[in-house]
């Protein structure tokens, strides 16, 4: 397979063998190429910056849930390097056309028409957009219109095109609606920056996939459907109630921040929780069981209607729900659908925007629980309202703008969905992640609350730094392979479930690799990743969480953070 390299500025484009690339995929290509390339002191939407798209190693095959896409960047919310993580058919296409990475260049003269790319197995195609303003399902369904039903997207809404920091890039499901994002770090300002309104690619294409020992590949592939569909989380509660079903356990834990983090439990829990969401799809119509990607087994995501039983919006997430659920003292799960359906259409992340309207709350310009208020405020992002732009750029600029110093960002990124003074595997995790704060980096969740591949107390300071330093390598190597990180539920409690990893690759290659060699792939993204941070000008005092977690307790259960930044530095590789 090859790299595809693209100059916005001349419209030219090479493609090259691997080379030093070799053996990577997902976040540890995209990782490698933003740490070798990008210089470290770059504005994040200069020409000196890069997007890469990239599968990951198993994207070339029909493995189980490998369909995630990696992409990569400087960050202009952080400052920082990014890999943003999103489902979608992007990922198993790539391969298809030969290709395991697609890599924007340079940055196109001031004034230049915003581009469309289409990309087919021997050429690669520039296009003045004719989507450009439109917000993404009605991009998408002009696009498809244009490229063919079969085409594969990844698009940017109206925020990316301002360039605004808490933009995503969104790319089409198996339905081919563009419902799937790669939602943290402000990635979508960066492809506006490059004046790419569009990727598409071609869905017809199908090179064949080689393999180094099939016969060992096929063995793996089945013992590895068998692991996923034999434990309870990964056949029973995703598949039912999708992540929302953590909406009660996490309450029940006392971990669900509310109004801001000010509370770890949510009265109005029960009315926005995954039991909720199942029963209104079994009224509505929809689907409960939805998978992001083909070759999707989990099927976590889901399709939701609204009252009116028309379809409203599909992989609406636990983080999504509890952003501008309990976070804003919101329990109308309708609202909160639409809520969603409005960051895929301007192309948002729904975590950032979540917390950017508890800034607004704090600062007075909305009322607390006010959900028709925030749809309001919502729509104004990517239009000319000046409103619009500071909510934009996220949670921390929009906080300076009114005048709040209760921000729960770390390096400049907002906290997800569970307290860290009560899960504390995944609080270290927020504070000393290169990515900035990101449940997905290392997600003690798992050992904290759930007990699931072990069982560390999440109020107690021990051993939870140990705990969040394993799983980050091992979300790493999970990322590069280009798996989806719920597989992690299964391989966690089941022995045979990492060696099977392992044991895909090595049929795939025909080269042994060993559990140790991949992990190692973990270790050395990580390392990459540390490297262009400190280059970026991060210090050790950047690892740690805001003050206020430091010094309130949270109820109900009374915890505090204690970790002083030198202890957390043991966290790091």
């Amino acid at each position: 397979m090859k790299v595809l390299r693209i100059n916005t500025r001349t419209k030219s484009f090479k493609f090259e063998e691997l080379g030093e690339l070799a053996g990577l995929g997902g976040r540890a290509l995209t990782s490698r190429v933003v740490n070798k390339e990008v210089p470290a002191n770059c504005h994040p939407l200069s020409a000196e910056n890069k997007l890469i798209f990239a599968a990951g190693v198993l994207a070339p095959t029909n493995a189980a849930n490998s369909g995630r896409v990696s992409v990569g960047a400087k960050s202009p919310l952080t400052g920082g390097i990014k890999e943003s993580n999103s489902g979608g058919q992007f990922a198993h296409t790539l391969p298809k056309l030969d290709l395991l990475a697609v890599i924007l260049e340079d940055k196109p003269e001031a004034g230049s028409p915003m581009q469309e790319i289409f990309i087919s197995a021997d050429k690669v195609v520039f296009k003045d957009s004719a989507v450009v303003g439109m917000r993404n399902y009605a991009a998408q369904e002009k696009l498809l219109s244009a490229y063919g039903d079969k085409s594969v997207t990844a698009l940017i809404g109206p925020a990316g095109e301002q360039c605004l920091c808490a933009a995503t890039i969104q790319f089409s499901d198996p339905e081919g609606l563009p419902s799937r994002s790669a939602g943290r770090g402000g990635l979508g300002a960066v492809m506006g920056s490059k004046g790419v309104k569009a990727i598409i690619l071609d869905g017809e294409a199908n090179a064949k996939t080689v393999y180094g020992n099939e016969e060992l590949f096929k063995e793996a592939r089945k013992e590895w459907v068998d692991v996923l569909r034999t434990h309870p989380v990964t056949s029973q509660g995703l598949p039912g109630f999708g992540t929302a079903v953590l909406v009660n356990v996490i309450n029940e834990a006392g971990a669900l921040p509310t109004k801001n983090f000010r509370m770890g439990k949510f009265d109005g829990a029960e009315k926005i929780s995954g039991e909720t969401l199942a029963a209104n799809i079994e009224k509505r119509g929809g689907k409960t069981k939805h998978g992001c990607h083909t070759g999707c087994v989990i099927q976590c995501s889901q399709v939701y209607h609204g009252k009116d039983g028309k379809y409203l919006t599909t992989g609406f997430e636990y983080e999504t729900i509890w952003g501008f659920g309990a976070n804003l003292l919101i329990d109308n799960l309708d609202d909160i659908a639409q809520m969603d359906r409005t960051c895929d259409e301007i192309g948002m992340d729904t975590i950032e925007m979540a917390n950017t309207m508890a800034m607004a709350m704090e600062g007075g310009v909305l009322a607390w629980g006010d959900s028709k208020g925030v749809l309001a405020e919502l729509d104004k992002v990517g239009s000319k309202d000046p409103l619009g732009r500071i909510y934009g750029n996220g949670t921390s600029y929009t906080a300076k703008a009114f005048g709040v110093d209760r921000i729960p960002v770390v390096k400049n990124q907002a906290l997800p969905a569970y307290d860290p003074r009560a899960v504390k595997g995944v609080g270290v995790t927020y504070a000393t992640t290169p990515m900035g704060a990101d449940h997905t980096a290392g997600y003690g969740v798992c050992q904290n609350v759930l007990k699931v591949g072990g069982d560390v107390d999440g109020h107690k300071n021990e051993g939870n730094i140990e705990l969040s330093k394993n799983l980050q390598i091992a979300t790493a190597a999970v990322d590069s392979l280009g798996l989806c990180l719920f597989v992690a539920f299964a391989i966690l409690d089941d022995a045979r479930g990492v060696p099977c990893m392992a044991k895909l690759i090595t049929g795939l290659t025909g080269k042994e690799m060993s559990v140790d060699e991949m992990m190692g792939i973990g270790v050395n993204c990580l390392k990459d990743e540390l490297d262009f941070n400190k280059r970026a000008g991060f210090t050790d005092e950047d690892d740690q969480l805001p003050r206020f977690f430091r010094e309130e307790l949270l109820a109900p259960h009374n915890v505090g953070w204690g970790y002083s930044t030198e202890e957390l530095q043991a966290a790091k590789v």
